[in-house]
């Protein structure tokens, strides 16, 4: 690793960069119009975790926006693994990033005269909800504004629209919480700043079955239940569901499964992290320690 990359490496126009040198021009339609996918896969003490997930759902986002970057899957993934591998690090949050690219012919408004490209970053591990907060269970708040409609953005294609729940970090900052649950316009839960939600009720578990992105972490999780004999579903959940419930989590690459102890006014049982909560976290983990769905990093190439 030399010193320069510490901090992070990126992958852009075909070099290897720090990540702070990393640059996307202001004609670039991924800047100028949020025309861009992405995803992001986190690396556990040397090893990816559900890389060939990561891909299928990049690839899929990449069709679904007619996004054909030069560089083939192999490729991609190898400019992972080296991302990860210039910046030295054990624990990392690795992005993959399809943009539009920039006209060819200066004022076009033809979508074909993009050159798409592919951008790549590996940096330290980021959780979305911090450690500390996470042990004492996230205080979150339910935005006022509503989700953008799924039929407007489909939140199943993983993009870089968060006009909507950026508001709802302002609101949350506003009312002193750690983040924000975001509804749509009927007060159903969908998702937040970056994380599934789910609801435990009863020794049930669901998460909602609208507005999200359909997350690896949440997939990971709804197995897990399955494994532990926890009734789990995707399902309706209503915004006055998270009062009743007995207890509430967040599920996300950056940060895995994290426990909530409060929503706007409601506080869960003592007010610290709850048991079933408590359990998926530790067997999400053990899942990571037992090196299911691992690809270890390749440092040699």
């Amino acid at each position: 690793m030399h010193d320069s990359f510490r901090g992070g490496t990126a992958y852009t126009r075909g070099r290897y960069v720090p990540v702070a040198e990393a640059s996307v021009s202001p004609l670039d339609w991924a800047f100028t119009r949020s025309d861009v996918v992405y995803d992001v896969v986190h690396v556990f003490e040397n090893g990816f975790f559900r890389l060939v997930d990561h891909l299928d759902r990049f690839e899929a986002s990449m069709r679904a926006r007619r996004l054909a970057p030069p560089e083939t899957r192999e490729e991609m993934a190898a400019i992972l693994h080296r991302c990860v591998a210039l910046a030295g690090l054990r624990d990392s949050y690795v992005a993959m990033v399809a943009l539009r690219g920039r006209p060819r012919i200066a004022g076009s408004r033809r979508i074909e005269d993009c050159d798409n490209h592919f951008m790549a970053y590996a940096v330290p591990w980021i959780d979305v909800i911090p450690k500390d907060v996470q042990a004492r269970g996230a205080h979150l708040w339910v935005a006022s504004r509503p989700r953008v409609p799924d039929a407007s953005v489909d939140p199943t294609v993983k993009n870089y629209q968060w006009s909507d729940l950026t508001s709802g970090l302002f609101e949350a900052q506003d009312h002193g919480a750690d983040s924000a649950i975001v509804c749509d316009e009927a007060g159903f839960v969908t998702e937040g700043p970056g994380f599934n939600v789910f609801v435990v009720k009863d020794g049930d578990v669901r998460t909602p079955d609208r507005g999200s992105l359909h997350g690896i972490t949440r997939r990971t999780v709804l197995e897990l239940c399955g494994a532990m004999s926890l009734k789990a579903s995707v399902a309706p959940i209503h915004r006055d569901d998270l009062e009743g419930a007995d207890e509430v989590f967040l599920a996300t690459t950056a940060g895995g499964v994290m426990p909530a102890s409060r929503v706007n006014g409601t506080i869960y049982g003592n007010d610290r992290p709850g048991p079933i909560s408590l359990r998926i976290k530790e067997a999400y983990w053990q899942m990571h320690r037992d090196g299911l769905h691992r690809t270890e990093v390749i440092r040699d190439m």
